[in-house]
């Protein structure tokens, strides 16, 4: 059945965005359980030592790829992974699963923006006008439906946060182009490594100020399942996708993160879902759809 799964490109998409929907929901739930820079921490302390044990044999053969890109290994890992997750988990204590999701949607278009800003990447009209409803799509989120907040340029400041994040790890993304010629699963686990020891000292700084809440058992074991879940098992399912039918192709199933945000949000968290959620993941569904067309 494993093997079987394994070959199925569509399941192994649907289930990687699913998963990575989870994130938003986990987000949510380790509030008061962890803090945010000890959830990266202890995340990347666990991603990279189940990828280790997998896959640290390839990883290490891999290792001469790597001379004269070390600058870039740490500066991916840092935006990537440490600096993405990071501001991620403290937008989480500050806005809803939903708009975690609807924003975290965007991605894809942020990482459009950003090839074209970095490598002069062709836009044509229909990805421009994606480009433009994702945005409407973000700042409808943002302002909360409310047209006098908009006109204040007044947001959520847990969004603005989330936004950041997006726009940090759509540049980790953008700088993938030029990534250094070696397997995904060695570079994932080579990634993962550099980002539990860049996360360290955050969290040790943090762990000695004064009244510093110490993790509870909950927010360790949520910090494991968002390691095995959104992290492990759904980046082997990306890759293998990816091998199966093309990023191209496989890009289009991000388009289901939001959508599975917003479903578990109402069932898992509770939350209510607004009809300004409903156009803005109109917006961004639609406007990623038309950002991901052939170009013209």
């Amino acid at each position: 059945m494993l093997a079987a799964l394994y070959r199925t490109p569509t399941v192994l998409m649907t289930l990687t965005a699913a998963m990575w929907a989870m994130n938003a929901i986990f987000g949510q739930l380790v509030v008061g359980e962890i803090t945010p820079f000890a959830v990266v921490f202890l995340r990347w302390v666990m991603v990279a030592s189940i990828m280790w044990t997998l896959y640290g044999r390839e990883a290490r053969a891999c290792w001469p790829a790597l001379r004269g890109r070390l600058g870039f290994l740490a500066l991916a890992s840092i935006a990537g992974f440490t600096g993405f997750n990071t501001l991620f988990y403290i937008a989480s204590a500050h806005t809803t699963g939903i708009n975690i999701g609807i924003l975290q949607g965007a991605m894809p278009v942020a990482v459009l923006i950003g090839a074209f800003l970095a490598y002069g990447d062709r836009v044509g009209p229909m990805q421009m006008l994606g480009v433009v409803l994702t945005l409407v799509g973000v700042v409808l989120v943002a302002s909360g439906g409310d047209i006098q907040r908009l006109t204040a340029l007044s947001f959520n400041e847990g969004d603005l946060i989330m936004l950041a994040a997006t726009v940090l790890y759509s540049g980790y993304a953008v700088a993938l182009r030029k990534r250094p010629d070696m397997p995904g699963t060695a570079l994932f686990t080579l990634l993962a490594l550099v980002a539990a020891i860049s996360a360290l000292p955050l969290a040790a700084w943090e762990a000695i100020q004064p009244g510093y809440p110490w993790p509870t058992a909950k927010g360790i074991g949520l910090t494991l399942m968002i390691a095995i879940f959104p992290s492990c098992i759904a980046q082997l399912f990306f890759l293998r996708g990816v091998d199966l039918i093309g990023p191209g192709r496989a890009g289009v199933y991000i388009n289901l993160v939001p959508i599975f945000a917003s479903i578990l949000a109402i069932l898992i968290l509770g939350e209510v879902f607004a009809p300004y959620h409903g156009a803005a993941l109109a917006l961004v569904i639609g406007g990623i759809w038309l950002a991901q067309r052939q170009r013209a």
